[in-house]
C-alpha cells in the first residue's frame, strides 16, 4: 500500500462516491491463479503470488473508497484436498504475506479478522494470524476478512451443532430457534451480509462460500483471472452494482415507498 494514487485514479473514485451507494460489504472469490500461470508456462505458485499484488491493491482501493467490510475467500475447506505440495506452498505464501503486510495494514488504519477452522491451519500460520489480529484490532478504517480453511457448508454445521448442545444444555428453546438466533453462532455473525459478491475467472458457481449470508447479495461474475483483477476491475463491478435495484423479496414499488419515507430497504431487512 505504498504506491501513490494517480489523479486520475482519484477521479475515477470521486465518481463512483458521488452515485452515493457504494456497497457496505464486498465479497470476493479470487479465482483464477492456476490457469494465469499456466497460460504463462509457469508453475501455480507464480499465480499465488502475483494474485498477492491483486489483493495488496484491491484492499487499498476498498479502503480509499470507504468501503467498510472486505471479505476474501483465500483457502476453502476444500482446497485442503489439493496436492500437498501446493497447499504446503500456499501455506508458506500467506504466513510471508502475513508478515509483509501486516505493518502496512495497520499503518493504513485496517482491521485484520478471519472466519474459518483456525484449528486446521499450522501453528506457524496460526501465530502469524494472532498477532496481526490483535495489532490491528482497534483499527476502523476497514475491515479485512480472511476467508481461511472455511466452507459455507461448514459453518452452518458448526453453528448447527452449537445450538444442538445448547439447546441440550437448556440455554436456549427449539422455539426460539429463528433466523436471527442462527445468524449469531456463524462465524459471520459480527459482520453485515454482503452486498456485493465478485468472481473471478469466469465460473458462474458459488463454490460453498457465504452460503447463508448471499441469500440477497448481488452477484457480478468476470472473466478476469484473478492475478490480473486490479482496482479499475473493481470499480467495474462496483459500476455494475449502482446500477441494479435491490428489491429483498419486495416489488419496485414498495421499495419506492420505502425510499420515499426516507428509508433504507437493505437496512429494514437487516434490523429484522
Amino acid at each position: 500500500m505504498k504506491r501513490v494514487q494517480s489523479s486520475d485514479d482519484q477521479k475515477l473514485q470521486e465518481k463512483l462516491k458521488a452515485k452515493g451507494n457504494l456497497p457496505r460489504h464486498i465479497a470476493i472469490i479470487m479465482d483464477g491463479n492456476g490457469r494465469w500461470a499456466k497460460k504463462r508456462g509457469l508453475p501455480r505458485v507464480a499465480g499465488h503470488s502475483e494474485g498477492v499484488k491483486s489483493v495488496r491493491d484491491v484492499v487499498e482501493a476498498c479502503a480509499q473508497l470507504g468501503i467498510e467490510y472486505l471479505t476474501l475467500f483465500a483457502f476453502s475447506t476444500e482446497n485442503w484436498r489439493r496436492p500437498k505440495e501446493e497447499v504446503s506452498t500456499l501455506m508458506k505464501l500467506l504466513l510471508k504475506t502475513l508478515k509483509t503486510e501486516t505493518d502496512e495494514l495497520h499503518k493504513n488504519n485496517i482491521r485484520l479478522r478471519m472466519i474459518g477452522d483456525f484449528e486446521t491451519l499450522p501453528e506457524e500460520v496460526q501465530k502469524q494470524l494472532r498477532e496481526a489480529i490483535k495489532k490491528t484490532e482497534n483499527n476502523t478504517r476497514l475491515n479485512l476478512i480472511l476467508a481461511l480453511s472455511y466452507s459455507g457448508r461448514w459453518d452452518i454445521l458448526q453453528a448447527t451443532k452449537k445450538i444442538a448442545d445448547d439447546v441440550a444444555r437448556k440455554r436456549i428453546k427449539t422455539s426460539e430457534i429463528n433466523e436471527e438466533l442462527f445468524k449469531r453462532y456463524l462465524s459471520t455473525s459480527q459482520f453485515p451480509e454482503p452486498d456485493l459478491l465478485i468472481r473471478t475467472s469466469g465460473e458462474m458457481r458459488v463454490s460453498n462460500f457465504l452460503l447463508w449470508e448471499i441469500a440477497y447479495t448481488e452477484l457480478y461474475v468476470t472473466e478476469t483471472l484473478w492475478p490480473d483483477f486490479r482496482r479499475k476491475e473493481l470499480y467495474k463491478a462496483i459500476e455494475d452494482y449502482q446500477k441494479r435495484e435491490r428489491k429483498f423479496g419486495l416489488v419496485s414499488e414498495q421499495i419506492k415507498k420505502i425510499k420515499g419515507y426516507g428509508k433504507n430497504v437493505f437496512t429494514l431487512k437487516q434490523s429484522k
